[in-house]
């Protein structure tokens, strides 16, 4: 956008100022959206999980591999659905092209402690001993 000062003749001078209005109001709008979009990338099934005081693993440049188990006891690679039997078979290839072969576990409070503790066995049988127990945190703790 040009803006003319002085007369009309030759001896004219043209200013020229960028409106950043526009950019903020796009940048504003960008904002809004990746907060609400933001809490809705988490991987995995939906699970009651049990709180902990434990600290928190560090963070992976890798998308974590995260096993869930709902509370019927169903066993989901993501949000895909696995069978016990088959899933050293599904994730054996999964860990081999990764640098990190931390599998995460996350298990419903309301699921039966045998059953966590069967796909456990069955990841240590398939070779995958990295397991990370999935937890939130006991927020009643630090308020003592």
């Amino acid at each position: 956008m040009a803006l003319r000062v002085g007369s009309h003749g030759e001896d004219e001078e043209i200013l020229s100022e960028i409106n950043i209005t526009p950019l903020v109001d796009v940048m504003l709008v960008l904002l809004i959206i990746f907060m609400i979009t933001a809490p809705m990338l988490h991987q995995g099934i939906e699970v009651a999980l049990p709180k902990s005081e434990a600290q928190a693993l560090p963070t992976r440049t890798q998308d974590p591999l995260i096993l869930s188990i709902n509370r019927d006891g169903l066993v989901y690679l993501k949000d895909r659905p696995v069978h016990p039997t088959k899933l050293i078979e599904v994730l054996t290839p999964m860990l081999r092209g990764r640098q990190d072969e931390m599998v995460y576990l996350k298990g419903d409070r309301d699921v039966a402690y045998g059953r966590v503790v069967e796909v456990l066995d069955t990841l240590r049988r398939g070779g995958i001993v990295q397991v990370g127990m999935v937890t939130d945190r006991d927020e009643s703790v630090g308020r003592r």
